[in-house]
């Protein structure tokens, strides 16, 4: 049987000086080399492609601290799933708190409410691996869990960019962090 042989994707720095994939050819990439994102008091998101490099999914290792939110709660139309890679953190899940350590998996299907909040008594890192469909859906929806983490919206909301703006977290910019994190 004839079959292509991918090529090797150039890696390419970005404007921090983290690596990323160029092509949808295969690549290695460490994490610590990698192009990262960060919303100051909320973490890095050490990402390992970029939107197009795995086509229908997305892939990052998330790093936060005790009492930092990775993102507001929400529930999307797409599967996510989670696996924590050292450290811990409180999962809120559909309007309860899950503590979650190093080796936990969460699985979220589509619409499954949820976000995470350090806890322990250090970094947390978690695998982060979703769908992405471009017509993909999200519900920021009000919930007394999350807002005692101040994670939730006071009124639903469907625009990621409104949402944040309503509890005025900072846009995310692109940045070198350390690795491994403290």
């Amino acid at each position: 049987m004839e079959r292509p042989h991918p090529q090797e994707a150039r890696l390419v720095e970005d404007e921090a000086g983290g690596l990323k994939p160029e092509g949808d050819g295969w690549y290695v990439l460490n994490v610590a080399d990698s192009w990262a994102t960060a919303r100051e008091g909320h973490g890095h998101a050490f990402r390992l492609g970029t939107a197009g490099s795995f086509g229908v999914y997305g892939l990052n290792v998330r790093v936060f601290e005790p009492g930092q939110v990775t993102s507001l709660y929400h529930a999307e139309s797409n599967q996510e799933d989670f696996l924590v890679l050292f450290g811990e953190c409180l999962l809120l899940v559909e309007g309860r708190e899950r503590r979650l350590r190093q080796w936990d998996f969460f699985h979220a299907p589509p619409w499954t409410e949820h976000t995470f909040v350090g806890a322990g008594d250090g970094s947390c890192a978690v695998l982060m691996i979703g769908l992405r469909d471009p017509d993909e859906q999200v519900v920021y929806p009000p919930n007394e869990v999350a807002a005692r983490y101040e994670a939730a919206v006071e009124r639903e909301i469907t625009e990621p960019p409104e949402a944040y703006a309503s509890r005025d977290w900072p846009q995310p910019t692109t940045v070198r962090p350390p690795w491994p994190p403290a």
